[in-house]
């Protein structure tokens, strides 16, 4: 021990010899003099005590009459725990790295494919498993679809950049935010918007702690966690196939379409939630930009304050854009002529969902199944419509029973509020005998149809309902060109007035801003409420 750790210009190894390390026969002959020493020192650990080594290290700092070279042995002494530590972790890791090789059946590449299915917070797990397991992680296939989102605020810039640059070439699917709840299945209208201001979930958790601190990295994703996507000529961006953001609050009409724009080859984009971003701003980048989406879904965190939709950029929207099949647009103020040039335009639209929209009455589903456009619907999703018509639901369910939208399998006309009367839209009807479901059901029996409404009246919030109207979008533009010979849509005026709907098709937008004229907010509150009960 002495030896080792301070050698003395007298001594020798040969005057010192290890008896176990030469006269034990099974040791290869190839040991060198260090691995004889070594073997020797590490045999002390079962024959001697603790205390006996530090009697010993005790001795040999007492023989060093300098104050230095005592330091010095000392810190001999870490130097040579630490190397032995780390060759000793070394050496375990490659122990159940072989182990994990032996006992793993699949094969890496196998393996490789397995991780690439996991989510990006289980694969840093598998990471830290093993040396295998670590490397077969850094493949870049493992990062084709990365996965970021969180209950919590955990994630921020950096490791979106950094997860986009292992994924290099193989990137094709990214998911940023914060999820409250698991992602609804088809045909919900659970909203997964969400504020960390009003959530109960996350208690812990100070709002204060998203600002940026000097010397600290904040665990929030701001306006430029899409960056790395334009980025190096918008390599990464070119390779996206999907986006889905989830309550990005700090995300703004700018950054979004920077995003949106190095991404030509988008096709299925979900926003929820980014309460700086407008419909009509991300339809017109995606219009431009991502020519092959096929799936849109955006829900607004400001449920029927969103009015910035126009006529134009629907029309455009449906040329450029001619493969979309699915899209949903909840949460937004939307009058019935401008889903209607939606719904027609897309000449490919299976799935439409317009849950918790405002102004629409329903007027767009005339004589939309028997021509082109629309007559593809197999889901239909109209839930929690505050103006949607009673009689315009009869007259689409007559429709269905009379052969048109063939191909419709799943209807939701359900409100929690009841439906509106044809006259006052304020009038609800909870169990109207107008609307032929059981009709629906005896002649296609195949739909899955939900019309879940209030046993009786309940109370309306009126704060929310009545938004200002006056500065919103009244008429089609006056000319619009018709359908071409390319296959672009585009839809002329006299179309757009169809079956007496002429204009909007939302009367009650009319009756509303007469009445504002006549009465003022409150006394129109309280004579609505008086009516209501």
């Amino acid at each position: 021990m002495d030896t080792l750790l301070h050698p003395s210009p007298t001594s020798s190894m040969a005057k010192r010899p290890c008896p176990s390390s030469f006269e034990n026969p099974n040791l290869p002959s190839s040991f060198s003099q260090m691995d004889h020493l070594l073997l020797s020192f590490l045999s002390l650990a079962d024959s001697s005590p603790p205390v006996s080594l530090d009697l010993s290290f005790d001795r040999l700092l007492d023989s060093t009459p300098s104050d230095a070279d005592q330091s010095l042995l000392i810190d001999r002494a870490h130097n040579l725990g630490s190397l032995l530590l780390r060759a000793a972790n070394r050496s375990a890791r490659k122990r159940a790295s072989l182990h994990n090789s032996i006992a793993w059946a699949l094969p890496p590449d196998l393996t490789i494919k397995v991780f690439s299915m996991l989510d990006s917070q289980s694969l840093c797990y598998a990471a830290a498993t093993c040396w295998m397991f670590n490397t077969c992680v850094m493949d870049p296939l493992c990062y084709e679809n990365i996965d970021l989102t969180t209950v919590v605020p955990k994630v921020n810039n950096a490791v979106v950049s950094t997860m986009i640059q292992r994924a290099g070439k193989s990137f094709r699917s990214l998911k940023l935010g914060i999820v409250p709840s698991p992602t609804s299945p088809p045909g919900s209208c659970q909203p997964l918007v969400y504020t960390i201001r009003n959530s109960v979930d996350v208690s812990s958790f100070s709002w204060n702690e998203k600002k940026t601190r000097q010397g600290k990295e904040s665990s929030i994703l701001t306006r430029s966690c899409l960056y790395p996507l334009s980025g190096d000529n918008g390599a990464a961006g070119a390779l996206l196939r999907r986006l889905h953001l989830y309550n990005i609050e700090r995300m703004d009409n700018t950054s979004l379409c920077v995003a949106l724009a190095a991404c030509p080859s988008l096709i299925d984009l979900e926003i929820v939630g980014l309460s700086h971003v407008e419909l009509r701003q991300t339809l017109m980048s995606v219009s431009s930009n991502c020519h092959m989406i096929e799936r849109l879904f955006f829900e607004s965190s400001k449920t029927g304050r969103d009015d910035s939709l126009k006529s134009p950029t629907c029309v455009d929207f449906v040329n450029n854009c001619p493969n979309l099949s699915s899209l949903s647009l909840r949460g937004f103020k939307l009058h019935d002529y401008k889903v209607r040039i939606l719904v027609k335009g897309f000449r490919k639209l299976k799935y439409a969902d317009f849950s918790t929209s405002y102004s629409i009455t329903g007027t767009f589903l005339r004589n939309l199944g028997s021509g082109s456009g629309g007559n593809l619907l197999e889901v239909l999703i109209l839930r929690d419509c505050m103006h949607l018509k009673e009689v315009e639901v009869a007259r689409f369910l007559t429709a269905v029973i009379a052969g048109d939208f063939k191909f419709l399998q799943y209807l939701d006309i359900s409100n929690r509020e009841g439906l509106a009367s044809e006259g006052d839209w304020y009038q609800r009807s909870y169990n109207s005998s107008i609307i032929p479901l059981k009709q629906v059901l005896e002649v296609r029996p195949h739909i899955c149809l939900l019309a879940e409404f209030p046993s009786d009246g309940c109370f309306i919030d009126i704060d929310h309902m009545f938004d200002s109207d006056v500065n919103s979008e009244v008429s089609l533009p006056s000319q619009l060109s018709s359908h071409t010979s390319d296959g672009s849509f585009l839809m002329s005026s006299s179309e757009s007035s169809y079956n007496s709907d002429q204009g909007s098709g939302n009367e009650e937008y009319q009756d509303s801003a007469r009445l504002s004229d006549m009465l003022s907010l409150n006394n129109w509150k309280e004579a609505l409420l008086k009516r209501w009960t």
